[in-house]
């Protein structure tokens, strides 16, 4: 079978101009007219398990291939994915240093979540990472993958549950490994930022061997080092809001959270001051330690408590607090990491007609993460319920306390204990041994894969609730409990006080050892697969002959994640507890037809039942239609069904106790200014054994058209319904129903009926009645032979829109995400963006390439979802930001390679070419004060220089 004109322009359009694009434009007219008459090797394309000439089939997939990443700039395949239009709300990035998946990856297609979209190596599935991302979704490290042995990367961009299996409702993105290099390439390169920090290292050496058809044999070997620097926020002061928590200078106050750490929002509401807030007993008014006024109340003073003492940041709270911006002085922008990769593949002629092959993965990664000091006073929960520390208090006779001889609550952030640090150790490997070849005109495929992925979590600066209730106050039912759980403790003297902030000089090293221990988790996850296919030809329609393939699977899954030591009890001050463990078997069996019922028309199906041993069993069916009326037009349509079955994490053994942001609109209604805006709160969930599985219905429209000579168009109008949806409850929705825990002690006095701040909201995981995603993918690639042998100039361009995201629950109310803030319960508040474009303008040119990138995310809506009311607001009430909306952000990159000789490459790269500065957003949790999906915006421009040479 010849390729046709638009396979051929499919292809390029696919494959980012790669080797055969290229090499049609570098010809003569006449001579790549040559080229075109040559057959096409039949490959299999993502989407089918048929093999065929043609690129294009009724699906849409989109194909990044070396020539893309190479001219994008980026450094790791996990950038580049998270930089394209298709990636949305749900996806993890690398900025989350101390989100639940520390130190990994994620890609989200259509902001169906990381957990809807199958990441498979070379066809294959990966093991997930060991932590699941918000303590829920479990998905694939896109880190593991080892950049220069990465050949191409297929994204179906609709269902492929028929093909792959249940976690491919969203789609599927299938990184293709090199399997023909021969020689040997070695490559370094070293990044850093305009400020000198954040330095990126990398080196790769990769090594292939062997023809299959002349030595019986090949192989290939890849060996990567990568690591990266801190960024810290505190670096980063010239960039206006980007890390801060006092955003005063912005028109913010201390009464909405964002006026610095350490603000007196009202009467017995407090922050954590890096000198203490004190309660005054009679009023419940709260006082800092440095306050000298008469009015405090204070039976005590102490001078030496002066919040000049302590730091040089503008001070102004009108409650009197001691004001710090805690996240810029202690955050980082890029978490420190480290880690190491080595692939490698071989492949045996073992018969004429038969192959051995086998695949091997290994990837450690280390990675150290830094946030602010423990407030003492922050709630936590774990599956016995939630846990208030607003008690916390100085004892009658602690040496510290202002109210000497009458207990005082204490709202303190403990400088002296150190941030909260984080490590992760992680380790990744992939095993794959199979076998394939030709066998009475069938070709079969044949593996048994094992993959695992451990990870080990220390922490530090982390403060024992029980240790410190007891040295801040050693009543005896205080030093009882602290005796029970902790040796460290034990061997104090009886008695022992902790001297906070002017005299933490005093302590001796064994306090802090009882009062912070390191403490720590392990998670893992595996696979055990075994896979059979088949496909071959047979028969004669109009249109060519049939293609059909079968094959069969079975796999064992299982998760564990421990609990950090502590949390399983609500031990650990503002640390949630998380924790999971479940394993299922799955066996698979599955079809496909492809039929060329006439010329230019064909059909295809494809039907996969699978049996899970927890949730029973699923059929997903798949059609597909693709009409090329003409060479330069094609029309094609796909409907499928979904299913994936909940994760160990939803379904399990275990549960979850994490941190969410809301408004509280009860004690808002009462008049306590404090609980009108979002401010932090625990999230208790519970796993639920009666989930069922999530089903979807996906459908596909598009057309691909060549309107004019090396011009490529496609346009696709998707949809995706999906019923059953495992989320947690809505945290607005749980409040509203009364489903939180609070405790009465912090009512505002001469408030009537005030309940409270809410301490923790109380949710299961559950089947919400259906979402609807639905949008329009627009894909147009040009190129443009200058003249006089000026080289070619390539205009690509790249617009995802999503048009509704709308999620319905059981009691039948909805909510729309599109272009908005939320949701927030699964995105960290990154939001859901409606409209993302990749832009790119490339010039090649004899030894050189040129790119200009630019990619744009819409302005965003600062609401929870459309029609609800603005987020966050100005110290004088109006809405925030300007027009209740996160400013659009645009980002150009720029990319440079000269081949200086024949097997020497130098490249170079500009990131943020203007040095554009994120905008501001409040509502986010993700990073402070600037959105997640704008991290180039915080870093600031930044440079990158490398080479590559080739033995």
């Amino acid at each position: 079978m010849n390729e046709t004109l638009l396979s051929r322009s499919v292809r390029r359009l696919f494959a980012g101009s790669g080797a055969i694009g290229l090499a049609l434009l570098a010809q003569p007219q006449a001579a790549a007219q040559d080229a075109a008459e040559q057959p096409v090797a039949r490959v299999v394309v993502t989407g089918s398990n048929i093999r065929r000439a043609e690129a294009e089939t009724a699906s849409s997939v989109l194909t990044v291939n070396r020539a893309d990443i190479e001219r994008s700039g980026k450094t790791t395949v996990s950038e580049l994915l998270q930089t394209l239009a298709v990636d949305n709300q749900g996806s993890v990035p690398a900025g989350f240093g101390n989100g639940f998946a520390a130190g990994a990856t994620g890609i989200s297609l259509r902001g169906l979540g990381a957990a809807s979209t199958l990441v498979l190596l070379n066809g294959r599935r990966m093991a997930p990472y060991g932590l699941a991302d918000d303590g829920q979704k479990v998905f694939a490290d896109l880190n593991v993958i080892p950049t220069d042995a990465v050949d191409r990367v297929e994204i179906l961009k609709d269902g492929a549950s028929a093909i792959y299996g249940s976690d491919a409702i969203a789609g599927v993105v299938n990184i293709i490994l090199r399997r023909d290099f021969k020689g040997t390439a070695v490559r370094a390169s070293l990044g850093i930022t305009e400020e000198w920090d954040g330095e990126k290292q990398n080196f790769a050496i990769t090594h292939g061997f062997g023809n299959l058809d002349s030595d019986g044999y090949s192989g290939l070997l890849n060996f990567e080092f990568k690591r990266s620097n801190n960024i810290w926020l505190r670096e980063r002061t010239d960039r206006r809001q980007v890390g801060r928590i006092d955003l005063r200078p912005w028109g913010f106050s201390a009464q909405e959270a964002l006026g610095g750490t350490g603000a007196i929002t009202g009467n017995n509401a407090s922050g954590n001051a890096i000198n203490g807030n004190v309660r005054n007993p009679a009023t419940n008014d709260y006082f800092n330690r440095g306050n000298l006024s008469p009015a405090t109340g204070f039976t005590r003073r102490f001078p030496g408590a002066a919040c000049s003492n302590f730091t040089s940041h503008p001070q102004g709270d009108p409650g009197g607090g001691c004001l710090i911006d805690s996240t810029q002085a202690y955050n980082q922008v890029q978490p420190q990491q480290e880690n190491y990769s080595l692939y490698g593949r071989g492949t045996w002629r073992l018969t004429p007609e038969i192959e051995g092959y086998s695949e091997l993965n290994l990837y450690s990664s280390k990675t150290a993460t830094s946030t602010t000091p423990s407030s003492i006073s922050a709630n936590a929960g774990f599956p016995g319920g939630p846990v208030s520390n607003a008690g916390v208090r100085l004892g009658a006779a602690h040496p510290d306390n202002p109210y000497f001889g009458t207990a005082a609550r204490l709202r303190y952030l403990p400088a002296d204990v150190g941030p909260r640090a984080s490590k992760f150790d992680s380790f990744f490997v992939r095993a794959i041994a199979g076998v394939r070849g030709t066998l009475a005109g069938w070709e079969y495929d044949s593996a048994l894969l094992f993959s695992r992925s451990t990870v080990q979590n220390r922490r530090t600066g982390y403060l024992q609730r029980d240790v410190t209730f007891a040295l801040l106050d050693p009543s005896p039912a205080n030093i009882a409990a602290a005796l029970v759980n902790s040796p460290a403790y034990a061997a104090l003297p009886i008695g022992t006080v902790w001297r906070i902030a002017e005299n933490a000089g005093l302590n001796d090293p064994a306090v802090y050892a009882a009062l912070s221990p390191t403490i720590g988790a392990d998670a893992h996850a595996k696979i055990i697969q075994g896979d059979f296919k088949l496909t071959r030809e047979f028969g004669k329609l109009a249109g060519g002959a049939i293609g059909v393939a079968a094959g069969a699977e079975w796999r064992r899954e299982e998760s564990e994640l421990k609990p950090v030591t502590g949390t399983e009890r609500g031990n650990i001050i503002g640390l949630g507890y998380s924790a999971f463990s479940g394993a299922h078997n799955v066996f698979a069996l599955y079809g496909e037809a492809l039929a060329p019922v006439l010329p230019g028309l064909e059909v295809t199906g494809a039907l996969r039942w699978d049996h899970f041993t927890d949730v029973g069993n699923s059929y997903t069916p798949k059609v597909g239609v693709k009409w090329q009326p003409s060479r330069q037009l094609a029309l094609r349509g796909t409907f499928s069904r979904g299913f994936r079955a909940p994760s160990p994490a939803e379904n399990g053994v275990g549960g979850l106790a994490a941190f969410s942001t809301a408004a509280d609109p009860l004690r808002c209604s009462l008049g306590v200014e404090a609980a009108c805006d979002p401010a932090a709160i625990a999230l208790v969930t519970s796993p639920n054994p009666d989930l069922s599985p999530e089903r979807s219905k996906n459908y596909n429209i598009g057309i691909v058209w060549d309107p004019l000579p090396r011009t490529s168009i496609s346009v696709d109008f998707w949809r995706i319904k999906r019923k059953n949806e495992i989320n947690q409850e809505l945290v607005d929705v749980a409040i509203a129903n009364g489903s939180v825990a609070r405790d009465p002690s912090t009512a505002e006095a001469g408030i009537p009926g005030d309940p409270g701040a809410i301490t923790a909201v109380l949710a299961n995981y559950v089947n919400s009645a259906q979402s609807e995603v639905r949008g329009i993918d627009l894909d147009v690639r040009y190129t443009h032979r200058l003249p006089n042998g000026w080289g070619n100039l390539l205009l690509d361009g790249k617009w995802t829109y999503i048009d509704k995201w709308k999620r319905t629950e059981r009691d039948g109310s909805s909510r729309d995400f599109a272009g908005t803030h939320g949701n927030c319960d699964v995105t960290n508040c990154i939001g859901t963006p409606d409209h993302r474009v990749n832009l790119r303008a490339a010039w090649d040119w004899t030894d050189w390439r040129v790119a200009l990138n630019a990619n744009y995310r819409a302005p965003i809506e600062n609401v929870r979802f459309k029609g609800a009311p603005c987020a966050s607001h100005f110290a004088n009430g109006d809405d925030a930001p300007a027009g209740c909306e996160i400013a659009s952000f645009t980002v150009f990159d720029l990319v440079l390679r000269w081949k200086a000789a024949p097997n020497l490459e130098v490249f170079g790269s500009i990131e943020n070419l203007f040095d554009k500065i994120a905008p501001l957003d409040p509502l986010t949790f993700g990073a402070q004060s600037f959105n997640p999906l704008d991290y180039q915006g915080a870093v600031g421009r930044s440079y990158n220089i490398g080479a590559r040479y080739t033995f």
